[in-house]
């Protein structure tokens, strides 16, 4: 029996109509993602091919249109990357974001030419930038160089870097600072995933900072007080978190031995589920080292947990948690016995960020941060042969030892080790300090952004020998960033910092790039690019400066505010920075190398010194003044210093997996105002008569101490499929110092010249590993690979060669589990 014409149009009209709902539910399921494609000064590059990604698999594909400009829709839901290739250009991917159904994203993709690596940034202008597009010197340290390596710590990776030198007081564990371009190492600022890590007054303590949990590491050289405040006197130091990516979670487990006990577990764990993406990293280190009582062991957990409700917006956590404790032998070479003294750290850092698209043109973000510290020291009796040779008690000696400089003077003699008093002697500090961060960023036109900030930090510390205080502090800054024909990119703000102890200062910044050649697809001559950097910096004091201060003395005893107000005396202000640096950088081989050169002159003034009542009558403090301390001394600001130099950096990415790396710098340190004891009346060790010396601080127009004129870096690396390896050297000419020590009798006999007191150094390290397939891999780490027997600080015998030998599993994320 046929159909009628009547049921076969009503049957067209229900198939017509389900096909059109059916459209339309995919159209409103779909996901939309669109953005654009740039080259690395910022133009758009036509006709890249576009390639949406979820996970590893391509779900929709496109080319970009004349201006650089893409739109893709996914068939759903779900969280995105955008791979882009073009003719003459590396492939790029983005880091993923979450599209919900019928939703729409943005993203932005900039293309490098060539292998070697364009980092993306954010130190020197608070929103992320292609490096190719600052003026200002920065380096990044990745996960992958510091997994390649098989770092143990951070400060590890950053010995190879440009301008920075790594003093280490001891083996694994013991006290590590950072000197940059000859600043002090409480000079630089430390952002954990943007919380501020340094301690009231600038410390930071690196041999604390494992590679764990570390996605990246970047290193503005130079100061940046306009963004970042206090402490970014002479660097700022960002360290981010790695997030989870992946759909199929994927979990890696890692462990290692080696000698001197050393012992390494380290477990992670990462994935995303629609909108939450998620990453936890733990590990557990342990040694005996070689030195008595100097075994040290660290627990590291780190946190990053992300929640995306649309594609404009995300709310993210982050956590660190650090515990580690060891003994701590004191110079060892300079008593010939180790103290029985140990110390516990306990860090704790928190933050969680808003941030939000709020348009094409406008950005803002939100954060609430917190930091704590907790320090616990204790030397529980004294050590040495008691002696007493004035009848006011013991204090106790080291062993008889000689002392051999680097400048060819040595000494013999027994030094102070312990002094008299009651033990256990104990010193506690507890630190907290937490903030509220916002920061708006708006495209007023194509090629300038401004960017404002505001900053509330309260702070709060106490130690055994300081009482507790309380700060609350505010800051602020304006910003302008832009470029001028794609050519010529700008950065230029001020800061305004209120600070509860000193008051009310500015710190304005300059910063530029300047391109005489543009990046190019081909050509043996890439790329010219000029450099240049202006910028002031500061450091408020700290806790026990604040408190042994000129100003807070006479605040607290009989007649000091009527001597206070007489003589202008004022609180204790902040230290201060002033940098200048120009460079020029040359692109070669179709960016397949890469030369750097950068001239800097840094001057570091007001400076915090304890003088004594003397030193103070030097620097002209009146009378009546050094009188109410009686024998008491004060911090004021007093000293500076400048330093100058010259960095030299080479890239090249050779071919056949060969990656080769050489840095050099020379920089010229030297002490322009100093009124220590040390300065106004030197030492003279009765057996050098005619040499002065500096027994606690470098003497006027000498060198700081611990930073080398002469240094530099190597590395050579080689990638296969299955293996890899690398030769790292790091080199570090003579530096100026002091022994520090005293005799039985208080004397001077144990002291050598300060000039090139401590040896240059020079410590190779090899790495390699071997993949047996994408879930098994096998490594060796070995340190200090010729055992040269040296000392970063003088008295502190590092550690000889030193392996590791290890195995490490992964499974899951882009390899699947099973594959």
């Amino acid at each position: 029996m046929g159909i009628s014409k009547e049921r076969y149009l009503r049957f067209a009209a229900f198939i017509f109509s389900f096909c059109i709902f059916a459209v339309g539910l995919r159209a409103q399921n779909a996901a939309t993602v669109s953005g654009e494609i740039f080259d690395p000064v910022g133009r758009g590059i036509s006709g890249a091919e576009v390639e949406l990604l979820r996970d590893a698999a391509v779900v929709a594909k496109g080319t970009s249109d004349g201006e650089g400009k893409f739109t893709l829709q996914a068939p759903a839901a779900g969280r995105f990357s955008v791979r882009a290739t073009a003719s003459g250009f590396a492939t790029q991917a983005s880091p993923p974001i979450f599209v919900a159904a019928g939703k729409r994203g943005a993203v932005d993709v900039t293309l490098q030419i060539g292998a070697l690596a364009q980092e993306i940034v954010v130190s020197a202008t608070g929103t992320a930038a292609p490096e190719s597009q600052v003026g200002a010197s920065v380096s990044v340290v990745s996960r992958d160089e510091l997994q390649a390596e098989h770092r143990l710590n951070v400060a590890d990776g950053l010995r190879a870097l440009p301008g920075l030198q790594i003093v280490q007081t001891g083996q694994r564990g013991a006290t590590t600072s950072l000197f940059v371009r000859g600043g002090n190492s409480d000079f630089n600022k430390v952002l954990i995933d943007g919380i501020p890590a340094n301690d009231i007054g600038g410390i930071y303590q690196l041999a604390d900072l494992s590679s764990s949990g570390v996605q990246q590491v970047e290193i503005l050289r130079g100061p940046n007080s306009v963004l970042y405040g206090s402490d970014a006197m002479a660097s700022v130091i960002n360290v981010t978190t790695p997030h989870g990516v992946m759909r199929t979670p994927e979990l890696n487990y890692a462990v290692d031995g080696g000698n001197f006990g050393s012992f390494l577990n380290d477990v992670s764990v990462a994935g995303a589920i629609r909108q939450f993406d998620y990453f936890s990293e733990y590990s557990h280190y342990q040694t005996q080292n070689t030195v008595p009582n100097s075994a040290f062991h660290a627990g590291t957990y780190a946190g990053s947990f992300g929640w995306s409700p649309n594609a404009k917006t995300e709310v993210r956590f982050t956590l660190r948690k650090v515990a580690d404790g060891g003994g701590n032998p004191n110079a060892y070479d300079f008593y010939g016995i180790a103290d029985d003294s140990f110390q516990r750290t306990r860090y704790t850092y928190w933050g969680a960020t808003l941030q939000n698209q709020t348009s094409r043109r406008w950005h803002n973000l939100l954060r609430f941060a917190s930091g704590q510290q907790d320090l616990f020291f204790d030397n529980p009796s004294p050590t040495g042969t008691p002696f007493d040779p004035f009848g006011f008690g013991a204090n106790y000696l080291g062993n008889v030892v000689t002392i051999h400089g680097a400048n060819g003077y040595s000494v013999t003699g027994q030094a102070i080790l312990d002094y008299g008093g009651t033990y256990p002697s104990i010193y506690d500090a507890q630190t907290t300090r937490r903030s509220f961060y916002a920061q708006s960023d708006y495209e007023v036109f194509g090629n300038l952004t401004v960017t404002g900030g505001f900053r509330y930090e309260h702070e709060d510390g106490v130690t055994t020998f300081a009482s507790r205080q309380t700060r609350d502090n505010y800051s602020t800054f304006l910003q302008a960033t832009g470029n001028l024909g794609h050519r010529l990119f700008a950065t230029a703000g001020v800061g305004f910092e209120n600070n509860e102890v000193f008051g009310f200062k500015a710190t304005p910044r300059v910063s530029a790039a300047y391109y005489l050649r543009r990046p190019t697809e081909n050509g043996f001559f890439g790329d010219t690019k000029l450099k240049f950097n202006y910028g002031n910096g500061i450091t408020e004091p700290s806790i026990t400066n604040q408190q042994s201060s000129l100003f807070a003395f006479l605040s607290n005893i009989s007649g000091g505010p009527a001597i206070i107000q007489q003589h202008g005396i004022t609180p204790i202000g902040p230290e201060r920075s002033q940098s200048v640096d120009f460079g020029v950088e040359q692109s070669l081989w179709n960016n397949r190398a890469r030369l750097g050169v950068t001239m800097f002159h840094e001057k570091f003034y007001d400076l915090i010194e304890y003088l004594s009542p003397n030193a103070l009558t030097a620097l002209g403090v009146a009378g009546d003044v050094t009188t109410a301390l009686g024998f008491s001394g004060a911090t004021v600001n007093a000293d500076s210093f400048k330093a100058r130099g010259v960095e030299f950096q080479a890239d090249a990415v050779i071919g056949h997996g060969f990656r080769v790396r050489g840095v050099y710098n020379y920089l010229d340190a030297y002490v322009t105002k100093s009124f220590t004891n040390d300065a106004l009346s030197p030492s003279f060790n009765p057996a050098f008569p005619n040499i002065p010396i500096g027994a606690f601080a470098p003497l006027l127009g000498a060198r700081p101490f611990n930073r080398a004129p002469h240094s530099g870096s190597v590395l050579l690396d080689y990638e296969h499929r299955k293996y890899g390896a690398s030769l790292s050297g790091s080199f570090v000419g003579r530096r100026d110092g002091s022994t520090f020590l005293y005799d039985g009798t208080f004397g001077p006999n144990l002291l050598l010249p300060n000039r090139n007191l401590m040896g240059g150094y020079q410590l190779l390290d090899l790495n390699g590993r071997y993949s047996f397939n994408q879930h098994i891999q096998a490594y060796l780490s070995v340190s200090n690979l010729l055992s040269q027997h040296y000392q970063e600080a003088l008295g502190y015998p590092s550690l000889p060669l030193n392996f590791r030998v290890g195995m490490k599993f992964t499974f899951g994320g882009e390899t699947g589990f099973w594959k």
